[in-house]
């Protein structure tokens, strides 16, 4: 489901008259949904670190040089050199000194500080990545902007949580008639989702909500 049909599923649900196009999509409520449904998203790919957010990438240390643009879109989850997986260690300056231990790897501003090695080595990053949305040529993105982008969410869990989440958000009001109804429901997508995204039984990432 895309961006345009999540924002016609709100007014559906919200009692409102639907739109023909993305173009349509002009008047202050319209623009109310379309920027909630972006903050809904972004929270809840925020969240955790879910598997649906998980990414690969290589990095290349030159020789001698313990030093690296972070260039990683994300936040790292593991880096593996050479078949041994790097641990992050929080004390950048004794990679400066020299005195950090063996296989870790540390962050100072947007450089990775890495052991210092006598040949070029590949670093091989698991990261999760900090966009959240996904473009038809699957070019990923933070936010939504056009009408055929996509959450990151997988789209069965992300149908319910973006439009009730949207219409509990967009009204505000624990007194409205339906509201106990998308809370509800959105509480329930996003238990849903916790409890089946995960792949190992013995880890499921936290849900944090939050009523405004």
């Amino acid at each position: 489901m895309n961006y345009f049909e999540i924002v016609n599923k709100c007014l559906v649900e919200l009692s409102y008259k639907q739109v023909n196009s993305f173009a349509e999509l002009i008047k202050n409520d319209h623009k109310k949904i379309k920027n909630i449904i972006n903050i809904i998203n972004t929270e809840v790919c925020g969240y955790d670190n879910w598997n649906f957010k998980l990414r690969k990438a290589t990095l290349n240390l030159p020789a001698n040089t313990s030093e690296i643009e972070n260039t990683i879109d994300g936040k790292i989850a593991s880096i593996v050199i050479d078949g041994h997986v790097y641990k992050y260690f929080e004390r950048p300056e004794d990679f400066i000194m020299s005195k950090a231990p063996s296989q870790t790897y540390s962050r100072f501003n947007e450089m990775l500080l890495l052991p210092e090695f006598d040949e070029e080595k590949q670093i091989n990053v698991i990261y999760y990545t900090s966009n959240a949305v996904r473009q038809p040529d699957g070019t990923e993105k933070a936010f939504f902007e056009n009408e055929d982008d996509i959450s990151l969410i997988p789209e069965v869990f992300a149908e319910p949580i973006l439009v009730y989440g949207t219409c509990m958000r967009l009204k505000s009001n624990p007194q409205h008639v339906k509201f106990s109804y998308w809370l509800s429901m959105y509480n329930s997508a996003l238990a849903n989702m916790r409890s089946k995204i995960s792949i190992d039984a013995n880890y499921a990432p936290s849900v944090k909500l939050y009523r405004y």
